[in-house]
């Protein structure tokens, strides 16, 4: 049985049935209530994401068979069980609070962060020696599950504002709602641009030294950004407009950051196309779909998420981690640039709860701060896996 094909081909179903699901969850917005039980829209939309999610599961369970240990294990296989996680956050919360918008806002932030992984090598590799203990399952999967459930903060958080900040006018609160927006654009753009070259079959090979040896490396997006002192070899292809910084001394480091500067190229493209089609901010777009929702209620699912998933991140994160460093490094801690941002991650959302327990930040300014918690998640699985090299540089 070719359990990599059933793999590959639940995973594809997963996101099919999650972006249909997602399409019965926004007519839920016609609906005369936000919370409405008896709406069918919702139903349905509900019972596609779980059918997905039986279907992502079982992706999960034939890809670890397929390569013998569970599929944590790069940034493909990390970031698809993330996007598992989330989904499986957003069907605890519906379950609990009934909220259909959710789910329009949820699920799509599942999509691109899927999207997102399949723009990387798929293949099956064997474990690298570091990697080969049980603490890959038990570590990975534990802060996976507690920054999904984190990111469900953000959703809610992200929703309340698009809702409650006044958008007939500028601000820097609207400026700043919109960055967060045309964040996201940008993850939707690494996704189009990766796909548009794949589909080209586009390939440029460098030539470059890193740490004494000759190695070479191919580039899939036209070299925006070379290797520092890189030669190009394939002589057909464009030459870099500058080169990479030469602080980034990671393998493919520069690579990675031309990539990073093709999504964000794309994302604002995307971005200012929407905006022309709109006619207004895309925080003002959507502001009258929202009003349905209860602000009160978009808050406590913001705190009730930091709640929950700050605890299982502690346990993943810093415990479980740690532990798995003492074993294979000899020592629990160690300033490796993913150890530094696990440890920057866990102090903010500590700072959160503190300021919403002692300090009464409720509303806007908690909402503020779950948006501002998954940007430094989101930082900690891009630009740290993709430009910072360290121990945990597995990408």
């Amino acid at each position: 049985m070719d359990y990599l094909s059933i793999s590959s081909t639940m995973l594809y179903t997963a996101f099919i049935l999650y972006l249909i699901a997602t399409l019965f969850f926004g007519a839920t917005i016609k609906e005369k209530k936000a919370d409405n039980k008896k709406g069918v829209a919702g139903k349905i939309g509900i019972s596609l994401t779980i059918i997905g999610f039986a279907a992502q599961i079982v992706y999960f369970i034939t890809r670890w068979i397929a390569s013998g240990h569970a599929p944590v294990s790069n940034l493909f296989e990390f970031m698809t069980f993330f996007g598992m996680g989330l989904v499986l956050a957003f069907i605890v919360i519906y379950f609990i609070y009934k909220l259909n918008i959710l789910g329009l806002f949820a699920l799509p932030i599942a999509l691109i962060v899927i999207a997102y992984a399949s723009m990387f090598p798929t293949e099956i590799a064997p474990l690298v020696p570091s990697l080969q203990s049980h603490w890959l399952y038990i570590h990975v999967t534990t802060v996976s599950l507690g920054e999904a459930i984190l990111s469900i903060s953000f959703v809610a958080g992200l929703i309340y504002l698009i809702r409650q900040i006044d958008q007939s006018k500028r601000s820097k609160r609207t400026t700043w709602l919109e960055v967060v927006l045309i964040s996201l654009f940008i993850f939707v753009g690494f996704s189009v641009i990766s796909t548009a070259f794949n589909l080209s079959g586009y390939s440029a090979e460098f030539e470059y030294s890193f740490n004494g040896e000759t190695v070479t490396t191919n580039y899939h997006l036209p070299p925006i950004a070379g290797p520092n002192e890189g030669e190009l070899l394939t002589g057909d292809r464009m030459n870099p407009l500058f080169e990479a910084p030469g602080w980034m001394q990671g393998v493919d480091a520069a690579r990675k950051f031309n990539t990073l500067i093709w999504s964000v190229l794309t994302g604002l493209a995307l971005y200012g196309l929407a905006r022309l089609i709109l006619r207004k901010r895309v925080g003002a777009a959507i502001q009258p779909f929202l009003k349905k929702a209860k602000p009160d209620l978009l808050d406590e699912i913001a705190y009730r998420a930091v709640a929950i998933g700050f605890p299982v991140f502690t346990l993943g994160g810093l415990i479980f981690a740690s532990i798995w460093a003492q074993i294979a490094w000899d020592r629990f801690w160690g300033w490796d640039p993913k150890e530094v941002w696990a440890l920057v991650t866990w102090f903010f959302y500590a700072a959160f709860l503190h300021l919403r327990l002692s300090r009464g930040w409720h509303g806007e300014k908690s909402a503020w701060l779950a948006v501002g918690g998954f940007a430094i998640i989101m930082f900690n699985l891009i630009a740290v896996n993709l430009v910072l090299a360290g121990l945990h540089s597995y990408a």
